[in-house]
């Protein structure tokens, strides 16, 4: 064999390794072009979903603030007639008490007078809803808030033979209106308890936001042991004067929602798969 033929072997073999080490390299990035474009898909993804959340809180959020400025005025407008049928009332029962004869009339009149005092206080939950609600952010323990809040339901949860058990760090330093985040740890409580129709548990859980979560202070859950959120009503829960129960404004969950968007945090409603029904506020 000629020393040129060896020469060109061997410059045949180089330059097929050379071209395979090419192809690897090449075959290296088309897979990790790849795996970025499956990446950059889960994010859009990801993205997408975050936005429609988004939107629907914006939604839901313009939706409420329309509602209160109409049940501002509805209020302010029945308040006055209000407060006239009370004092005529109160006038009639005085002449009514002197007469005996006429006791099935006092009778009616004390019925009167108790049905506006229920629609006085309706009206002070409407205005209550309506007025702009302002967070007075202090250095707080939500261990203390949480306390309070188990102890003002113990009544009405003891009434339906229900326990309330709370877990967390103990203390829990965050910064937040005390007595706004307290209202609404009790209007959940007693949400959760008016919804429980037989003997069970309140569980009340708080702690530091987990990895992933948009709260930069705490999470806090109140999860019951009764029947779920029907989920043909779960986008409308936060609505107000929307009840599934019997009795009630319907404000009480939508008090919550606004005192939670003064903190600049979120709240949401679950049907966990253990049962019952689950209330997270995110702060």
């Amino acid at each position: 064999m000629s020393t040129a033929t060896v020469t060109d072997n061997a410059s045949s073999a180089q330059r097929i390794e050379e071209l395979g080490r090419i192809i690897m390299a090449y075959s290296e990035v088309t897979e990790r072009l790849q795996q970025s474009h499956e990446k950059l898909q889960e994010t859009v993804v990801a993205l997408r979903e975050e936005l429609g959340e988004k939107n629907r809180l914006l939604e839901r959020k313009n939706r409420l603030a329309a509602l209160g400025e109409m049940a501002a005025g509805l209020a302010h407008e029945i308040r006055n007639p209000l407060g006239g049928i009370q004092l005529y009332a109160s006038l009639l029962a005085q002449d009514l008490r002197a007469r005996p004869e006429l006791a099935e009339s006092l009778a009616v009149v004390n019925k009167i007078s108790a049905g506006v005092k229920r629609l006085e206080g309706l009206v002070g939950q409407v205005l209550q809803f309506s007025r702009d609600i302002t967070a007075s952010r202090v250095a707080t323990d939500l261990t203390e808030i949480v306390d309070q809040a188990v102890d003002y339901a113990e009544l009405t949860m003891s009434r339906r033979s229900i326990q309330c058990v709370a877990y967390g760090p103990r203390p829990m330093p965050v910064v937040a209106d005390p007595l706004l985040i307290g209202q609404a740890v009790l209007n959940l409580l007693l949400n959760g308890a008016e919804a429980m129709d037989v003997p069970g548990v309140i569980r009340v859980t708080f702690g530091r936001p987990p990895a992933g979560s948009d709260a930069g202070q705490f999470h806090l859950a109140v999860h019951d042991d009764g029947p779920g959120i029907p989920p043909a009503v779960m986008d409308r829960i936060f609505n107000p004067f929307f009840t599934t129960k019997e009795t009630g404004t319907g404000l009480g969950l939508a008090i919550v929602h606004r005192i939670v968007e003064a903190h600049d945090g979120t709240i949401v409603a679950t049907n966990p798969p253990e049962g019952g029904a689950r209330f997270e506020i995110r702060v």
